[in-house]
């Protein structure tokens, strides 16, 4: 009871530290469009960029930047592989959630670090430098994310989604652009074909996760059906042995090691 209320209290307080860096980040985002309103004092009328519409459509791509960095990186192979890495172990709250999720975003921006610097190279320093304007900062920054996304996935998936996209007129393809360079395709196809295709990794990870732990859960249980003891749980035998199997091969590092690798 006393753990709950204090996950509770760690929750509450992570929630409350979110909303207000997204308050913050909306505040300095108002006072940017602000700084550069230009409103005469004859009409009461403002330029473009003051628009309303301009500048919801600003705070709403603030709010959506964190799930689409999530689902446009590593993170989702990682959470998931861990996932079913403390499945099969048998803890079902060791590690803790919040320990997953740290590690995965730690491991994702190691892992997209070389991206994340091509991405300020390419676009962030440019654009502040005053040589690239919106619209081109943001279609250079897409290059690398696509890029990455792209050496994941499954050619499967990416015609799958290539032809969907025709089929119902979602975006218009370009074979002669997308032959010679893949970057050319739109962000609504690279974006679910990497999703896709990393989801079906990361199953394919939890099943080779799940053959060492199931055999020994087959042992354990064979054991105590030939000793007779018919009521002793076999998860409970079998617990401590898959922790000592997952310790002596020093199966973190292995499974750290393994996920890093295995971007390309």
């Amino acid at each position: 009871m006393i753990r709950t209320r204090s996950l509770k209290k760690a929750v509450i307080r992570l929630l409350i530290g979110l909303l207000g860096i997204i308050m913050c980040l909306s505040l300095c985002v108002m006072r940017a469009k602000a700084a550069t309103v230009d409103v005469t004092l004859d009409t009461g009328e403002a330029d473009g960029s003051s628009s309303a519409l301009d500048l919801l459509f600003l705070l709403a791509m603030l709010a959506l930047i964190p799930s689409l960095l999530l689902v446009m990186t590593s993170f989702t192979r990682i959470i998931i592989s861990l996932s079913f890495l403390r499945s099969a172990i048998g803890t079902q709250s060791s590690p803790p959630n919040q320990v997953l999720i740290g590690l995965a975003l730690f491991l994702t921006i190691f892992i997209m670090m070389p991206t994340f610097t091509q991405i300020k190279e390419n676009a962030y320093d440019l654009y502040v430098s005053g040589e690239l304007g919106e619209r081109d900062a943001i279609t250079a920054a897409g290059v690398p994310l696509k890029e990455f996304m792209l050496k994941q996935v499954y050619n499967d998936d990416l015609d799958m989604f290539i032809s969907l996209a025709e089929d119902r007129d979602i975006a218009e393809i370009d074979h002669a652009a997308i032959s010679e360079d893949l970057t050319e395709l739109p962000l609504v196809v690279v974006i679910p074909s990497f999703i896709t295709s990393e989801i079906k990794r990361a199953f394919l990870i939890g099943f080779l996760l799940y053959i060492p732990f199931l055999i020994i859960d087959i042992i354990v249980s064979s054991t105590l059906m030939s000793m007779g003891m018919v009521m002793l749980p076999p998860a409970t035998i079998a617990l401590p042995f898959k922790l000592m199997l997952f310790v002596l091969v020093d199966g973190w590092s292995l499974l750290i090691q393994s996920l890093i690798v295995g971007f390309h």
